[in-house]
């Protein structure tokens, strides 16, 4: 394809996702069977403007890698974990049930038991990219239902590694390395060189060890370094290259790219990197499924369809029922409730993207005969582009009778990505603050942008994430959409203030507190939008006074009337002077006014409370305490 031919085939899928998503959206279709709607007109059978999809689908398979790669920085050490019930077991549960009921449903259909298995297995797997997607623009992604579902297809996707090594166990026929070749699947480097299937089996273990210990040990230090530059092109551009690379990587032994992507972002879950990996990478994400979709919908055998019409339907209409109803019976089995298990079954009746490879795989492997995998594929296709449909009707039918008017709205479980409170600015002044709300049990996440101070903090122990929190689409990663305060304590006055006034534009709901320099500062930041302010030395200089005081021979209790004191005082004359703020000349003759005029209140407050002092400890009071009174330092 040459230069003027890509910049053709760009402008005609760009056009396409750009008319046909808003339209699907309008009407209630979904973007997701949007961009399947518009592939299935500029495809070969329709209109024909881009030429042979299968050369699109090798990039736009892209968009499920760095899909994969996200999930994978999701799966944090203690998620799995939690979701044990939702992975192992409507994961596992599901995995099984739908791979029986499918391999039953071939035998049945004359199938031998080997290659009934073997599709059965393949067609278990659900789109994770539809199906989130699908989720993600209902605001279904989280709580109970999204868990439930995300459990499932996070089994499904860590289930695809054994299925690589298990189908060939299944072969019906001798392998046909070279009909994977011609058909673009299942050929790796290592098919080329010939190697036995130990020496396979070690470069593939080798391979998998090579992206744990890179992660570990390389990735880590070498974003540090990155990092430490300030330059944020070039840390999205090393994110981008460690999924490149990752992906080549499997792919040349032979396994899934996306797999190998998944296994990457496992590896990085827990670095300090990880909000800013996912904040870098989500547009492309977007965009290249967007491309993979379109694809889908543009790769459609319109021929096998016309060849076989109601036999192809009928295939899709059987898998998907069969599916569902598999899905169905194991939530119920786990006791979720109906409408909920409802929803997971049909979000999940679809095939998915990885039955595509393994679909190859099979055929190279002389498990499924390759014009059964033209079928397979076709029905798995179809079952892509009508889920949302199905969801939409399910939805419309079942989900709104159930809810009703007056339901009350799901709970969120929280999750990492979810606090109640986000500390933007871990150093000195955020880390107590932060260390304070975590003490009394508030689910609080970190963002500093400094290198070096999150790799001190993290050696004693301290959680923090690296990030620019000035960022919106940063912040709206780490949960700013869900979380109650936002604490802003950065060391830049200047950004403090952009970030205050960006936060407050784009979420409303959040009550917003600033870290203040000076009073000045404090002024302006409550001028754009912050709802409460605290100059950084203020506490600490009256704390100081405080101790003073008492080394000079005042009580403690007298030392604490007196700070109590100048700290209301010194609050009613910054909300004074809050009008005049911004008219320098008046302001600067206002607060001089107002200074005289705090000092002649202090001066008597302070009288009043040394008054309160000494007739408590029933001892006459001078109008003045002199020198002799006042006890040695």
């Amino acid at each position: 394809m040459n230069g003027q031919g890509l910049l053709i085939q760009a402008l005609v899928y760009l056009t396409a996702g750009v008319v046909s998503v808003p339209i699907a959206k309008r009407i209630g279709l979904g973007s997701v069977l949007g961009y399947l709607i518009a592939g299935v007109i500029v495809g070969p059978f329709l209109l024909d403007l881009v030429g042979e999809p299968a050369d699109v689908m090798k990039f736009a398979e892209f968009g499920v890698v760095i899909l994969l790669f996200l999930i994978g920085l999701e799966v944090r050490p203690a998620l799995p974990w939690r979701m044990r019930p939702a992975i192992f077991g409507l994961g596992g549960g599901q995995m099984a049930g739908t791979t029986l009921a499918m391999a039953a449903a071939g035998l049945a259909l004359g199938l031998d038991w080997r290659t009934a298995l073997a599709a059965g297995a393949v067609l278990a797997l659900s789109s994770t990219a539809i199906v989130l997607a699908n989720l993600e623009e209902k605001g279904l992604r989280q709580g109970t239902l999204g868990e439930a579902v995300f459990g499932v297809l996070l089994f499904q996707d860590l289930a695809v590694i054994p299925l690589f090594a298990l189908l060939p166990l299944l072969a019906v026929t001798a392998p046909v390395h070279e009909a994977a070749a011609a058909a673009g699947h299942g050929a790796s480097l290592l098919d080329a060189m010939g190697l036995p299937g130990w020496a396979r089996a070690l470069a593939i273990l080798g391979a998998v060890a090579a992206v744990i210990g890179g992660g570990r040990y390389l990735v880590r230090p070498v974003f540090r370094f990155i990092a430490q530059a300030r330059l944020r092109e070039i840390f999205t551009a090393t994110a981008l290259l460690l999924v490149v690379a990752v992906a080549a990587l499997m792919q040349t032994v032979g396994l899934s790219p996306a797999l190998g992507a998944f296994l990457a972002g496992v590896v990085l879950a827990e670095s300090e990197f990880r909000r800013e990996l996912e904040t870098d990478i989500e547009p492309f994400r977007g965009l290249l499924l967007g491309l993979f979709f379109i694809t889908v919908g543009a790769g459609l055998d319109f021929s096998v369809i016309a060849r076989q019409p109601a036999l192809l339907i009928a295939l899709v209409i059987g898998m998907m029922v069969l599916k569902a109803v598999a899905m169905f019976g194991v939530g119920a089995l786990f006791r979720m409730p109906r409408r909920e298990a409802g929803a997971t079954a049909v979000s999940l009746a679809q095939g998915g993207e990885f039955a595509f490879v393994l679909l190859g795989f099979t055929v190279a492997a002389g498990v499924i005969d390759p014009q059964l995998s033209k079928l397979l594929s076709a029905v798995v296709a179809l079952s892509m582009a009508f889920t949302p449909l199905a969801f939409l009707a399910y939805e419309k039918l079942v989900l709104s009778r159930e809810a009703g008017p007056g339901a009350e709205p799901e709970h969120i479980p929280y999750d990492e990505g979810e606090p109640e409170v986000i500390v933007a600015g871990f150093g000195r002044f955020g880390q107590i603050a932060a260390r304070l709300l975590i003490a009394n049990d508030f689910n609080v996440v970190t963002l500093d942008s400094s290198i070096e101070q999150i790799e001190l903090l993290r050696a004693f122990g301290r959680k923090v994430h690296y990030g620019d929190a000035s960022r919106m689409d940063l912040l709206r990663t780490a949960g700013a959409e869900k979380a109650r305060l936002l604490i802003v304590a950065i060391d830049d006055k200047d950004k403090a203030v952009e970030l205050v006034e960006a936060a407050k534009l784009a979420f409303p709901n959040l009550t917003i507190l600033s870290r203040a320099w000076d009073r000045r500062h404090a002024y302006d930041l409550l001028a754009h939008g912050a709802d409460d302010v605290e100059r950084e030395s203020f506490e600490g200089s009256l704390a100081m006074g405080k101790r003073a005081l008492m080394r000079l021979g005042f009580s403690e209790r007298r030392a604490v009337g007196a700070a109590a004191a100048f700290r209301k005082l010194d609050r009613k004359l910054f909300e004074t002077l809050a009008p005049a703020y911004g008219q320098e000349e008046n302001y600067v003759l206002a607060s001089r006014d107002s200074t005289e005029t705090m000092e002649r209140l202090l001066n008597a407050e302070m009288r009043r409370v040394g008054a309160e002092e000494e007739v408590n400890d029933e001892l006459p009071f001078p109008a003045r305490r002199v020198e002799k009174d006042r006890q040695p330092v």
